[in-house]
């Protein structure tokens, strides 16, 4: 584990924290699911209109699926976990607290990317569209 050294000057107190959401973030990386990947595939290297797309990046205490900095939009691929009731409320404090950083999230299903990758890609592009 990788730890790196809090100082806060105004007290002269040092603390030790650990990295966990980068490392959490580089290790969820290559652990992709196969829906996830799917949706990869068409957004790394700037193949999505020359934007570039984090996979698996963190933000605050949230690891999300896609972040693209510049257009200051996330990206989430929701299974079937996410149709849980508890699950969904989650889901919404969560979106609740990324927009809040003036982020713009969007949701699919796995379902969404599986059967028509077309209209997913076709979403996210015209929200590019509207940050350019």
């Amino acid at each position: 584990m990788s730890w790196f050294f809090e100082r806060d000057l105004s007290n002269e107190r040092c603390s030790i924290m650990p990295l966990l959401k980068f490392l959490n973030g580089h290790e969820s990386y290559e652990n992709l699911t196969p829906t996830e990947n799917m949706l990869w595939s068409h957004l790394q290297k700037g193949k999505m209109m020359g934007y570039r797309f984090k996979s698996q990046h963190p933000i605050d205490n949230f690891i999300v699926d896609f972040y693209c900095h510049r257009a200051r939009l996330v990206i989430e691929i929701d299974g079937e976990v996410h149709q849980e009731e508890d699950q969904v409320e989650r889901d919404q404090g969560r979106t609740a607290e990324l927009e809040h950083y003036g982020l713009t999230i969007l949701r699919f299903t796995n379902q969404d990317v599986v059967k028509s990758i077309d209209n997913v890609l076709l979403e996210i592009k015209n929200k590019l569209l509207q940050h350019d």
